[in-house]
């Protein structure tokens, strides 16, 4: 079971796949603690990534979703072709996509103290989401859900994944 929780900043990503590891006796990793520092600098300093930046990453959290057979990955994953580079290196993973409005998403992130990714980025990130395809392996669920209902829904959904 490889499974990338994945949605623009202030969806739930961390939370629900925290969760959904715990629940399902999977190990969690939060995709942005794969992030060279020169990426976190960036937004941080409210520079949107360019794909130059995200391709390394983005290989990276394909790679360490095949270090084992049961984990969980938090990773934005906002597009197509960047969950293509993760699937190169991961071709059986699951991508549960949080589906939450822009208002929430605001919300959530003027809330956070503790994160790098400034508000001022969501409207670069919403306009780089592509939702799932309906020939990608995953699912996608509303993000406003709470975090039990959200990670009982992708567990159930990713069990044939296995």
């Amino acid at each position: 079971m490889r499974i990338v929780v994945m949605g623009p900043s202030g969806s739930g990503k961390s939370t629900v796949g925290a969760f959904l590891a715990d629940a399902v006796d999977a190990r969690f990793i939060d995709g942005d603690d794969l992030h060279p520092a020169v990426n976190v600098r960036k937004m941080a300093a409210g520079t949107p990534l360019d794909d130059t930046d995200r391709l390394p990453w983005l290989r990276l959290v394909g790679e360490t979703l095949q270090t084992e057979d049961r984990i969980v990955i938090a990773c934005s994953a906002l597009r197509r072709v960047y969950r293509d580079v993760i699937r190169e290196q991961a071709p059986d993973a699951f991508f549960a996509e949080l589906a939450i409005g822009r208002a929430v998403l605001e919300e959530r992130m003027r809330a956070r103290s503790d994160h790098f990714m400034p508000p001022a980025l969501l409207q670069s990130q919403l306009e780089t989401l592509e939702s799932l395809d309906e020939d990608e392996q995953g699912i996608r669920i509303d993000g406003s859900a709470d975090v039990r209902t959200a990670a009982e829904r992708i567990a159930a959904a990713a069990q044939p994944a296995r």
